[in-house]
Protein backbone atom coordinates (compact mmCIF):
# COMPACT_ATOMS: atom_id res chain seq x y z
CA UNK A 1 0.00 0.00 0.00
CA UNK A 2 1.57 3.28 -0.47
CA UNK A 3 2.19 5.98 2.15
CA UNK A 4 -0.42 8.48 0.16
CA UNK A 5 -3.24 5.40 0.36
CA UNK A 6 -2.61 4.62 4.06
CA UNK A 7 -2.11 8.62 4.81
CA UNK A 8 -5.91 8.77 3.81
CA UNK A 9 -7.29 5.87 5.45
CA UNK A 10 -5.55 6.86 8.49
CA UNK A 11 -7.38 10.67 7.89
CA UNK A 12 -10.74 8.93 7.69
CA UNK A 13 -10.40 6.95 10.56
CA UNK A 14 -9.44 9.89 12.50
CA UNK A 15 -12.07 11.66 11.52
CA UNK A 16 -14.68 9.20 12.32
CA UNK A 17 -13.45 10.18 16.18
CA UNK A 18 -15.58 12.80 17.78
CA UNK A 19 -14.77 14.25 20.98
CA UNK A 20 -18.19 13.56 23.28
CA UNK A 21 -18.92 16.94 24.61
CA UNK A 22 -18.12 18.94 21.08
CA UNK A 23 -20.46 17.32 18.00
CA UNK A 24 -17.38 17.45 15.45
CA UNK A 25 -14.66 15.23 14.89
CA UNK A 26 -10.99 15.18 16.49
CA UNK A 27 -9.50 15.90 12.85
CA UNK A 28 -11.83 19.26 11.90
CA UNK A 29 -10.72 20.68 15.41
CA UNK A 30 -7.55 20.79 14.44
CA UNK A 31 -6.60 18.30 17.47
CA UNK A 32 -4.10 16.00 15.51
CA UNK A 33 -0.82 17.87 15.18
CA UNK A 34 0.60 15.47 13.03
CA UNK A 35 0.69 12.31 11.54
CA UNK A 36 3.59 10.13 11.12
CA UNK A 37 4.22 7.04 8.76
CA UNK A 38 7.23 5.33 9.93
CA UNK A 39 9.14 2.16 9.19
CA UNK A 40 7.51 -0.91 9.17
CA UNK A 41 4.30 0.87 9.04
CA UNK A 42 4.40 1.78 12.68
CA UNK A 43 2.27 4.93 12.74
CA UNK A 44 2.72 8.08 15.26
CA UNK A 45 -0.04 10.42 16.21
CA UNK A 46 0.62 13.80 17.76
CA UNK A 47 -2.54 14.99 18.93
CA UNK A 48 -4.10 17.04 22.03
CA UNK A 49 -7.00 17.72 23.16
CA UNK A 50 -9.10 20.54 23.56
CA UNK A 51 -8.37 21.47 27.36
CA UNK A 52 -5.87 19.56 29.57
CA UNK A 53 -8.18 18.31 32.28
CA UNK A 54 -10.45 16.45 29.41
CA UNK A 55 -12.62 13.70 31.48
CA UNK A 56 -12.42 12.13 28.43
CA UNK A 57 -8.89 12.40 27.62
CA UNK A 58 -8.05 8.17 27.78
CA UNK A 59 -11.51 7.53 25.76
CA UNK A 60 -10.55 9.63 22.81
CA UNK A 61 -6.78 8.38 22.89
CA UNK A 62 -7.80 4.37 23.07
CA UNK A 63 -10.53 5.08 19.92
CA UNK A 64 -7.78 7.09 18.10
CA UNK A 65 -5.14 4.01 18.30
CA UNK A 66 -8.22 0.75 17.70
CA UNK A 67 -8.93 2.13 15.01
CA UNK A 68 -5.85 3.42 13.55
CA UNK A 69 -4.66 -0.07 14.84
CA UNK A 70 -7.13 -2.06 12.64
CA UNK A 71 -6.09 -0.53 9.62
CA UNK A 72 -4.69 -3.08 7.37
CA UNK A 73 -1.06 -2.88 7.26
CA UNK A 74 -0.30 -0.86 10.01
CA UNK A 75 2.24 -2.76 12.29
CA UNK A 76 2.20 -0.32 15.24
CA UNK A 77 0.43 2.61 16.80
CA UNK A 78 2.08 5.45 19.12
CA UNK A 79 -0.41 8.26 20.28
CA UNK A 80 1.39 10.87 21.60
CA UNK A 81 -0.29 13.50 23.97
CA UNK A 82 0.87 17.03 24.10
CA UNK A 83 -0.16 20.41 24.82
CA UNK A 84 2.56 22.75 23.53
CA UNK A 85 0.88 24.14 21.36
CA UNK A 86 -1.93 24.38 23.28
CA UNK A 87 -5.37 24.27 21.33
CA UNK A 88 -7.19 26.73 20.57
CA UNK A 89 -10.22 27.58 18.21
CA UNK A 90 -7.83 28.98 15.63
CA UNK A 91 -6.98 25.28 14.34
CA UNK A 92 -10.21 24.13 13.64
CA UNK A 93 -11.51 24.21 10.26
CA UNK A 94 -13.39 26.65 8.59
CA UNK A 95 -16.46 23.91 8.44
CA UNK A 96 -16.08 22.83 11.98
CA UNK A 97 -16.23 26.67 13.12
CA UNK A 98 -19.13 27.29 11.06
CA UNK A 99 -20.81 23.96 12.55
CA UNK A 100 -20.01 25.52 16.15
CA UNK A 101 -21.50 28.74 15.39
CA UNK A 102 -17.97 30.35 15.52
CA UNK A 103 -17.87 32.18 11.83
Amino acid sequence: MSEATLREQIEAQLKTVFDPEIPVNIWELGLVYEVKIKENNRIGIDMTLTAPGCPVAGDIIREVDEKIRNIEGVSDVDVHLTFDPPWTKDMMSEEAKLELGFL
